[in-house]
Order: C-alpha cells, then sequence, then structure tokens
C-alpha cells in the first residue's frame, strides 16, 4: 500500500491545531520536526540517548509531518487542509511559512518512520511514556508506566503542553476522585488520571477518530474499567459534577468553556487548562478570575502556558 507524506513548515504556536487538522484529515498520527530537540539535554537513565541528524530538522520554524493513505480523493483532502491550515489565521495563530510538501512512501517506509522518533521518556515525578515496541524497565516502585503506539495515536505525550497537564495532574489528583478530560485526543490524560487513583474518568472529544484512538489507547493501558469516552462537543449537555476538569486544547477554545467548568465542578475542584501559547495567557487567565476561579499556580514550558485553577 502506498502512503503519502505531507509535510508543513510552520511554528510552534501552529503545532497543535495543524495537528488537529491533519488527524480530522485521516492522518494515523503526526511527527514533529523541531530543532530545539537538537539542543535539550538527555538522561540516559530513562533511554532517551539516540542520535538526532541535523539534517533532519529546519533551520528555523518547525516541520510537522504526517500520513495520508494515497486515494482518488488525496488532492482534495490536501486542499482541504491547506484552506484549514490558512484559515488559523483568523483566530490569530501564526502558521509561520506555511509550505506544504507531498511524498510518496511505500507501507514499509511508514511503518519504521515512526520508530526513529519515539523512545522511552520520563516527562514528570512518576510518569514514563513508552511506545510500545520498546522493552523498558521500572527504574522505582512508584514509577507509572503510559504505554503508546505513536503510529496509532494521535500525539505521543511528550508534547510540552501534554507534560504539563500530567505534571498538574499529579498535584491534584486524590484517590476516588471524578474527572472529566475535555478533548481527550490520543487519551493520555485519562490514562495517566487513572493510574493516579481516580475512580471514574469521562473523557469527550467532537472527533470520531479520536474517540476510537483513545478507546485503543485506554484499553492498552487497562483503563477500560475507570475511563468511559463518547463523543461529544466540550461540556454540552454534561451532567457529572466532577472534582477535577482538564482540558489541553487551543486557548481560545478553552475560553469558551470557563464558565461550563465552574458551575460543574464541586466546590474546591480544580480546573486545569493548557495547549496555551504564551500571547494567549493573558486571555485565559482573565477568564478563569472572571468565572471565580482562584489560580493556585502557573506552569510554562517553552512557549506554552497551564494553569491550574480552583473552584472557591
Amino acid at each position: 500500500m502506498k502512503w503519502s507524506e505531507i509535510s508543513i513548515h510552520t511554528t510552534n504556536e501552529a503545532i497543535e491545531p495543524i495537528s488537529n487538522i491533519l488527524h480530522e484529515a485521516g492522518a494515523s498520527g503526526v511527527v514533529i520536526e523541531d530543532p530545539s530537540e537538537l539542543k535539550k539535554e538527555r538522561e540516559q537513565a530513562f533511554g532517551e540517548i539516540y542520535q538526532l541528524n541535523p539534517d533532519d530538522y529546519p533551520k528555523v520554524g518547525v516541520i510537522v509531518k504526517a500520513y495520508l493513505p494515497y486515494s482518488s480523493f488525496l488532492g482534495e483532502t490536501i486542499d482541504e487542509i491547506k484552506e484549514a491550515i490558512h484559515n488559523l489565521r483568523t483566530y490569530d495563530i501564526d502558521v509561520g511559512e506555511n509550505k506544504v510538501t507531498l511524498s510518496e512512501v511505500d507501507e514499509e517506509e511508514w511503518a519504521n518512520a515512526w520508530k526513529k522518533y519515539y523512545h522511552p521518556v520520563k516527562i514528570s515525578e512518576r510518569f514514563t511514556i513508552v511506545p510500545t515496541w520498546e522493552e523498558y524497565e521500572p527504574k522505582s516502585s512508584d514509577e507509572l508506566i503510559i504505554e503508546l503506539d505513536p503510529g496509532m495515536a494521535f500525539g505521543t505525550g511528550t508534547h510540552p503542553t501534554t507534560v504539563m497537564c500530567i505534571q498538574a495532574l499529579e498535584k491534584t489528583v486524590k484517590t476516588g476522585d471524578t474527572i472529566i478530560d475535555v478533548g481527550t485526543g490520543s487519551g493520555v490524560l485519562s490514562i495517566a488520571a487513572a493510574k493516579l487513583g481516580a475512580s471514574k474518568i469521562h473523557a469527550y472529544d467532537l472527533d470520531e477518530v479520536a474517540v476510537n484512538v483513545a478507546k485503543d489507547n485506554i484499553d492498552l493501558n487497562k483503563a477500560g474499567d475507570i475511563v468511559s469516552i463518547s463523543q461529544n462537543n466540550l461540556l454540552d449537555n454534561v451532567t457529572e459534577t466532577p472534582n477535577l476538569i482538564v482540558a489541553n486544547i487551543l486557548a481560545e477554545i478553552i475560553l469558551r468553556f470557563v464558565e461550563d467548568a465552574y458551575k460543574l465542578l464541586q466546590p474546591g475542584g480544580y480546573f486545569i487548562t493548557s495547549g496555551i501559547i504564551k500571547p494567549k495567557k493573558q486571555d485565559v487567565k482573565s477568564a478563569l478570575i472572571k468565572a471565580g476561579f482562584i489560580i493556585e499556580e502557573t506552569l510554562t514550558m517553552e512557549d506554552w502556558v497551564s494553569y491550574i485553577a480552583r473552584k472557591s
């Protein structure tokens, strides 16, 4: 079977929305080639030592790649992707050079292309993300492992926005909590919450493909008894009253349901928000405070911001 590799030269700010556009167009996952990876210090204890070729990375900006099955409708799909990316400018998202290129790969090349990018990575005090094909032994008795197949999943759990969310969950989840995961994507945050002791997690995503991907990952991590996932738009028609709501999506989307989150949460409950690019951080912070939340902690990583807010 033939696959087409679509490559988009863009900015860090546009990674999340472009990844979502590619996912909705039928991509099974994304590869992000960010030159900052070349400068990161990596600890051998967590299996992160691997050779990166500078020639694979752009001098400026980032490259977002995805693989789409070759078909007679591919041209139309590419045109729709280009239009959707162009429309991101209406949300004041800088898409940078926005150069789109296509190349053809066969199935064996496609299957192996993922593996050079993903290795076990410790992302917080307790969590390590492990690709399904890697052998990995926990380094301590309290280390928690999340297994993901990046060739299947949207998101690998190692993007700064996801890392900060998981770090925030570590600080806030208590045994027996009920949690809502808005825009679950790969389901990684729901899996993390389940491993931290939550008793019930409701995961929602508007995209049917994301719902199916999350189900697969949740089953892979044996969290199906705790996590229920369904297709839903944000918190529309949701009646559960959770101890915690987590949302790792665009700032513009978070702003649409801040008040709904406040109403649903139990007193003292937490609202963790991520996916916020630094120029949008004040907009989200102001909306949280206006709704009645107390900002307990602000996390930053690279160009991204996350908030841990509490309902008074």
